[in-house]
């Protein structure tokens, strides 16, 4: 059981993929530059963006080690209920990827490039304009053309999806869109 008092929800006890974001990172960096302006010894906050890059990189190294080159990724976006792509570890995975070789199909229904604007528009346009020609608007097309599927984002849409996905399909599951179901075989996880 959780201790309540300290008012922490458990799912700050459950760990998982790599962080970003348009804040988080950048505030991190802030703080570690601050500390070594400062002259102040931060190993621990130092740490931590080597090794959220770590997590991506294993990522990476668990899709490339199944030999397969047509991938499937369900989410694009940093974090499930937002459109921004600002430093979002999906775009660094799916950019790792392509450089590898791999063709990808993309599924993040929260993301229509025609409804993005501001920051994130410009952050698109500048950094990944060529992602847009990989997202596709039915989660289907994406199952349909990949023999690995890659979560990244929780979304019951998502879970439905991986729970009927037909046999032979590797998931990596990065998100733990399904509770319960061992990592093992067809279907692996990162971080849970």
């Amino acid at each position: 059981m959780p201790d309540t008092k300290l008012n922490l929800s458990p799912y700050y006890l459950k760990p998982g993929f790599a962080f970003g974001g348009s804040c988080l990172p950048k505030d991190l960096r802030a703080i570690t530059y601050k500390a070594k302006d400062a002259d102040v010894n931060v190993p621990v906050l130092n740490s931590i963006l080597a090794s959220n890059r770590q997590h991506i990189e294993r990522a990476v190294d668990m899709v490339l080690s199944t030999g397969k080159k047509r991938v499937g990724v369900m989410g694009l976006s940093f974090k499930t209920g937002t459109d921004d792509l600002r430093e979002s570890p999906m775009v660094t995975l799916i950019e790792a990827l392509i450089g590898k070789g791999l063709s990808l199909l993309i599924f993040d229904r929260e993301v229509e490039m025609a409804r993005v604007f501001g920051a994130n528009k410009e952050y698109i346009e500048r950094e990944i304009p060529h992602i847009s020609s990989l997202m596709r608007r039915r989660v289907e097309e994406v199952v349909e053309g990949s023999e690995v599927i890659v979560v990244t984002k929780r979304s019951d849409e998502v879970r439905a999806v991986v729970e009927q996905m037909p046999p032979g399909r590797i998931i990596l599951d990065l998100a733990r869109v399904v509770e319960g179901w061992p990592s093992q075989g067809l279907y692996q996880g990162i971080g849970w």
